[in-house]
């Protein structure tokens, strides 16, 4: 770790014991541990004013990535003249000091309105931290040390697609397993975490780009995990993550995959949409072999569904968080809806829950929380000043915001400073 980020670190220590009443947890990838968008951490208020800030900082450049947070060291990258430059910053996540800032030149290239060249969130083992980067040219996967150090950068080739890039790395073991499921040749490419080396690639069929970041599924009992990803072409499939060997595929989705799969009630959930809406919503029993199409398949949903964000599934309800604002709970064990409410607003990204309560960004910068519970109730809606399409982060008692420009530290009640 550098002298100076080490220097900041110190001095938040010395500055009220650093977090010594919150409880530490890292928040090292999309969406937290293995994706599941969980946190037990609580304390945090359901609406607020900008003087609750613990800090507030301007990024240099505008993305979409979310923050992840090791210890006290913060990552989030932005991008700048059209993609020409992209940036890695860690940030003191107590101060909100940028330490240092590493630069890459990509060429400028075409993105979707609502994508920025700055969307793939990195993930991180607490000793690099490995960052997508992707033009037409080249889709990169560098790996940087917390001294600023490039260890390694690996080149994928090119990327084709509809809307750019922005997909997010998963780690398992030694290995960062990329998703590289493009609107061309595609693939799921694992590297080793040293080197950069790839380790194996599983070829995929293709159709359109999926935006949909992997999960690793360990259930009790079983001695093989599993590499779950999700795309149209292919509709939700299970890799040895080991080896990239495929398992099984659920069989093809109408439509293009974006949000991430989940695990709940024994069942991988995951669906597909376009324009805007979900169009389909299935819930996957793992435990096949093969064509899993005909035999596994344990539910489907054709209405009130997210395209874009990622379900929730807490307790013994799942979450719909949709793109046109309207939220619906699922009761898991009998598929039952019950309650559908229209909060108002578009969402890009997705809802994070920390207990008994949903957090989730609206684009138009808009922090809604609601109550996850069978029963509806909505706390509040908190103005961040600034457009967002990210996720929030949580760690160390804190909240962590990201909006287009900008990046937020909401301490809970039970943090250091408050």
């Amino acid at each position: 770790m550098s002298k100076l980020f080490l220097r900041c670190l110190c001095v938040s220590v010395v500055a009220g014991s650093c977090l010594s009443d919150a409880r530490s947890e890292n928040w090292s990838r999309f969406r937290g541990a293995n994706g599941t968008g969980l946190s037990d951490q609580t304390g945090f208020p359901s609406t607020w004013d900008a003087a609750r800030f613990e800090w507030n900082i301007e990024l240099p450049g505008i993305g979409h990535s979310s923050p992840i947070v090791w210890k006290y060291a913060l990552f989030v990258t932005s991008a700048v003249d059209k993609g020409a430059v992209r940036n890695l910053h860690p940030i003191d996540a107590k101060t909100g000091q940028i330490v240092w800032t590493k630069q890459m030149g990509l060429r400028q290239s075409h993105k979707h309105v609502k994508n920025s060249w700055a969307s793939g969130t990195p993930a991180t083992d607490g000793n690099l931290v490995y960052v997508p980067f992707a033009d037409r040219e080249q889709y990169t996967v560098s790996a940087f040390d917390f001294d600023a150090n490039l260890v390694w950068r690996q080149f994928l080739g090119s990327f084709q697609s509809q809307h750019g890039q922005g997909v997010s790395p998963v780690l398992f073991e030694d290995l960062v397993i990329v998703p590289n499921d493009q609107q061309g040749p595609s693939s799921i490419v694992a590297l080793n975490k040293s080197t950069g080396d790839i380790v194996w690639s599983s070829l995929r069929s293709f159709r359109k780009t999926s935006y949909s970041t992997p999960m690793l599924l360990k259930q009790s009992g079983d001695d093989d995990p599993q590499l779950i990803c999700v795309r149209g072409q292919m509709g939700v499939t299970s890799l040895n993550p080991r080896t990239g060997e495929l398992n099984w595929s659920s069989g093809e989705f109408p439509m293009r995959t974006v949000a991430s799969p989940i695990f709940a009630d024994g069942m991988i959930i995951a669906s597909c949409g376009g324009g805007g809406k979900g169009k389909l919503l299935i819930g996957v029993d793992p435990n096949g072999q093969g064509d899993i199409s005909k035999s596994h398949i344990r539910f489907k949903r054709d209405r009130s569904l997210p395209y874009v964000p990622t379900p929730v599934a807490y307790k013994d309800h799942l979450y719909l968080w949709n793109d046109n604002g309207v939220v619906t709970c699922v009761r898991l064990e009998d598929r039952k809806e019950i309650w559908t409410k229209r909060i108002g607003g578009n969402f890009s990204g997705s809802p994070i829950c920390v207990p008994g309560r949903l957090y989730c960004m609206s684009e138009e910068g808009e922090v809604v929380v609601i109550d996850a519970s069978p029963t509806y109730h909505l706390h509040g809606k908190t103005s961040l000043g600034d457009n967002s399409h990210s996720t929030p982060a949580v760690a160390n008692g804190r909240m962590y915001l990201r909006t287009f420009r900008r990046l937020m530290s909401l301490p809970s009640d039970k943090s250091a400073s408050h």
